[in-house]
C-alpha cells in the first residue's frame, strides 16, 4: 500500500506540481493587491459610505464617456478607489469624487487583472478554472498522502525554510519536512480553492436541497429600459432603510433587456468583502423590487460564503494575509521543486552487473 501511495505522490506531483506552484505564487501576490496599488492617486483616501457621496459617484459614472458601465464597485476601508467595469475587460479606477485616475481597454493593460485571470482561469476561461479546481483537489490528496509518507520518517524531521543544498536528497528531505509544517494551511488552501470551483461538490456539501444560486435569485419581474437619469440617492436610501448598518458595495446594471439593477450590500457579520445581501431596483424608475437578506439564509449558504474570504485572506487582518501569502509561497516552492527533481534530478538506474559467461561444456 505504501509503495502505491509513494508512486501516486511522486508521479502526480511531477505532472501537476508546476500548476500548483503557479497558483500558489499568483495567490501570494494577489493577497497584497491593495498594497501594490497604493501608488494610484486616491488609493489611500478614507472610505466614504454616506448616501450623497455614493450617489454622486454613480451619477458621474453614468455620465462618463462611453456610456454607463456594467458595474461600479465602491471603495473599501483599505482601498480608496471605486472600480468601473465595462465590456471586453475594459474599465477604470475612479476616486470618490468620481474623477478617473486610471483607465484600461482590456485586462492585459493591468497587471492585477491578468494576474487574477491567471490565478482563477489559467488564461483559459471556464476550462482553465475547472483545471485549477481539479489541480486543487489533487493538491488536497498530496497533503494527505504526504502526511502518510512523512509519518514513517518523522524521527528525521528538521526545520528548514529552504533546502540545505540543491541536491535531490536534500530537496526531497526539505519537501517532506516543510510540507508537514504547512500541511494544515495547505489543506485549507486546497480545500477552499477546490470548493470555489467544483460546484457539484460544493452544492452537495453546503446546499444539497436548494442549490447555491436559488436563494439569491430575484423575483420574476421584468424591468424596462434603463433611464437616462435615476435618483441614486433615493435608491441607496431605500436599501439602507432595509439594512441600516450595511455597507453599500456594488451596483450592477442590467446586461440584457428586462434585467434589473442589483445593489450588493455587506452587513457587519458578513466576511465576504462585497457581501451577499441583495437589493433589486427597476431600471426605468428606480423603484425597489425585491431583497435577499443573507443573514436569514440557511447555515450551509452562510458557510459557503466564508470560503472565498478564508482562501483570499479577506478576513483576519494583516496576520491572516501573511499566513495566506506564506502558504502560497511554500506551495510555489514545493510544486516547482517537485517538478524539477522528478524530471531533471531523477536518480540514474543502477547498472546491472554483467552475468558471467557460461563455462564451455566438456
Amino acid at each position: 500500500m505504501m509503495r502505491w501511495i509513494d508512486l501516486f505522490h511522486r508521479w502526480t506531483g511531477g505532472i501537476i506540481g508546476l500548476v500548483l506552484g503557479l497558483l500558489g505564487l499568483t495567490g501570494a501576490i494577489l493577497a497584497f493587491k491593495t498594497w501594490w496599488l497604493a501608488w494610484l492617486p486616491g488609493a489611500g483616501d478614507a472610505q466614504r459610505q454616506d448616501i450623497a457621496a455614493l450617489a454622486a459617484q454613480m451619477e458621474t459614472a453614468m455620465a462618463a464617456p462611453g456610456g454607463p458601465p456594467q458595474s461600479v464597485l465602491f471603495a473599501t476601508h483599505d482601498f480608496g478607489l471605486a472600480r468601473l467595469t465595462r465590456d471586453e475587460g475594459a474599465g477604470a479606477y475612479a476616486d470618490q469624487s468620481g474623477r478617473i485616475v486610471a483607465e484600461w481597454g482590456s485586462k492585459w493593460d493591468r497587471v492585477e487583472l491578468w494576474l487574477f485571470d491567471l490565478h482563477h482561469h489559467l488564461f483559459f476561461g471556464d476550462t482553465g478554472e475547472t483545471v485549477a479546481g481539479i489541480a486543487a483537489l489533487i493538491g488536497l490528496l498530496f497533503v494527505i498522502t504526504g502526511a502518510i509518507l512523512w509519518w514513517r520518517l518523522r524521527k528525521t524531521f528538521k526545520w528548514r525554510l529552504v533546502p540545505k543544498r540543491m541536491s535531490r536528497p536534500a530537496i526531497v528531505t526539505h519537501h517532506r519536512d516543510i510540507g508537514i509544517v504547512f500541511a494544515p494551511l495547505l489543506f485549507l488552501s486546497m480545500t477552499t480553492g477546490m470548493l470555489m470551483v467544483l460546484k457539484p461538490i460544493t452544492t452537495a456539501i453546503f446546499a444539497p436541497g436548494t442549490g447555491l444560486t436559488a436563494p439569491f435569485e430575484a423575483s420574476k419581474v421584468e424591468g424596462g429600459p434603463l433611464a437616462a437619469k435615476l435618483d441614486w440617492a433615493a435608491m441607496f436610501t431605500a436599501a439602507r432603510a432595509r439594512y441600516p448598518d450595511a455597507e453599500i458595495r456594488l451596483v450592477s446594471l442590467p446586461r440584457k433587456p428586462g434585467g434589473l439593477i442589483l445593489v450588493r450590500l455587506r452587513q457587519q457579520p458578513e466576511w465576504l468583502p462585497n457581501g451577499r445581501t441583495l437589493v433589486w431596483f427597476r431600471p426605468e424608475n428606480g423603484a425597489l423590487v425585491d431583497t435577499r437578506n443573507v443573514q436569514t439564509m440557511p447555515a450551509g449558504i452562510r458557510a459557503y460564503n466564508a470560503i472565498y474570504p478564508l482562501h483570499a485572506g479577506k478576513v483576519g487582518g494583516i496576520l491572516w494575509k501573511l499566513v495566506i501569502a506564506s502558504t502560497g509561497l511554500v506551495l510555489a516552492m514545493l510544486g516547482s521543486f517537485a517538478v524539477w527533481t522528478f524530471w531533471f534530478k531523477r536518480p540514474k538506474p543502477r547498472a546491472r552487473p554483467a552475468r558471467p559467461a557460461p563455462l564451455p561444456a566438456e
